[in-house]
């Protein structure tokens, strides 16, 4: 089992994806820098935070035409986990791979504290360690996590199940004062269409030991190793 984390020019949590991975999941992981065109036989693919090309533009949308992306887009096509977070999010909605956009944080400013979410689906191949309902806390560091979409979009979202975390307060309330960013149905993450593809603004890597004050996050890491394990071909 190997998982890919790709890094871009100004990724700056591709090592903490790395570490959470390799060091406390215990799992093989590699980085693809966004120059190469393959994924180096890769089961599951995960696009880290940071400022891919100094978020020119906008947040994602050069690190969207980065040759890499390419073999992203096909592995995902074909069924392959991919997990995005935070900028990773911002350069999958860019890509196509989940509808919608992050755009500027609603009080204009960059936010960067933990934050409490709320599970909303837990049969995801990523959150299949977690409970319906439960309470997370990770940190977030942001400038652009105010997730839009149109009524439709958000519609089939949240009718399909495909909102799998919302911010909430510690109770697991839906407050105004809960949501950092100002996204619209306090999204927090969201799954594509047939499930494979999770694009999150939190940061479960830096939620994996007790040590970084939270372990809330190693749950997406483990649900994830744990589908690819049931997944993987027999010996022959």
């Amino acid at each position: 089992m190997k998982i890919s984390v790709i890094t871009f020019p100004g990724s700056n949590c591709d090592y903490d994806c790395y570490k959470a991975l390799r060091d406390v999941v215990g799992v093989d992981a590699e980085f693809r820098w966004h120059k190469d065109r393959e994924l180096g036989g890769a089961d599951a693919v995960i696009l880290p935070g940071g400022f891919s090309y100094g978020d020119y533009l906008r947040a994602g949308s050069i690190a969207r035409f980065s040759p890499i992306m390419e073999k992203v887009v096909e592995f995902a096509a074909d069924g392959g986990p991919v997990l995005g977070i935070c900028n990773g999010f911002q350069i999958l909605c860019e890509a196509g791979l989940l509808p919608g956009a992050l755009l500027r944080n609603e009080g204009l400013t960059f936010q960067s504290h933990d934050v409490h979410l709320r599970v909303e689906n837990a049969e995801t191949l990523f959150t299949s360690g977690y409970q319906k309902g439960q309470v997370l806390r990770m940190p977030i560091a942001h400038g652009e996590g105010n997730y839009h979409a149109d009524t439709e979009t958000l519609s089939r979202l949240e009718g399909d199940g495909r909102i799998v975390f919302r911010y909430v307060n510690a109770e697991g309330e839906t407050t105004p004062w809960a949501n950092p960013n100002g996204s619209a149905h306090h999204i927090a993450g969201i799954l594509n269409e047939p499930g494979n593809v999770l694009g999150m603004m939190p940061h479960p890597e830096r939620a994996v030991e007790e040590i970084l004050g939270s372990t809330d996050g190693l749950g997406i890491f483990t649900s994830l190793v744990e589908h690819l394990s049931a997944t993987a071909p027999a010996p022959s």
